[in-house]
């Protein structure tokens, strides 16, 4: 998990991070903190484990760490966070020293991770949008009531 730890040391990683604080600063919905993405992670662990996908779990950390590192982005001017993701990431992938072909992996799964398409997928994009998904705890939401998703997407329950 090497190259993981150096993702969390990354300038441009902690750059991100912060904007995504200050930016998220009053948000009372769900933030897009270290907390989430480590239950991101531990999450799509748990998939890769049950699966048996064999899966590099320092391809699913750091898929992870950067999925959302985007988001300030959406906030200032209307990106798409998954975009605006894949767009940020792949300096900090090869700064810390992930091969091409990690990188794609990962990027994909990046780009992927708001589409229901690949939500069966076993893959690291499928795995990680399922995830994604069922990460937060809305169950235990001072904000749920006021959230705008839809009932159906809302974790009304423990599932992983």
């Amino acid at each position: 998990m090497n190259r993981v730890d150096l993702i969390l040391k990354n300038s441009k990683y902690q750059e991100y991070i912060d904007k995504i604080k200050q930016a998220e600063e009053d948000r009372i919905f769900c933030l897009h903190n270290m907390s989430h993405f480590m239950d991101v992670a531990r999450i799509a662990l748990i998939f890769n484990l049950k699966e048996g996908l064999e899966i590099s779990k320092e391809l699913i950390y750091a898929t992870a760490l950067l999925h959302d590192v985007g988001r300030f982005l959406q906030y200032e001017d209307g990106t798409p966070h998954e975009k605006a993701s894949a767009e940020l990431a792949p300096e900090i992938l090869a700064e810390t020293g992930f091969n091409k072909q990690e990188q794609e992996e990962i990027l994909r799964a990046i780009r992927e991770h708001r589409n229901k398409d690949v939500a069966k997928e076993r893959s690291l994009a499928g795995i990680i949008y399922r995830a994604d998904k069922i990460s937060r705890p809305c169950f235990a939401c001072e904000a749920e009531k006021q959230c705008d998703w839809k009932k159906s997407k809302k974790n009304m329950k423990i599932t992983y």
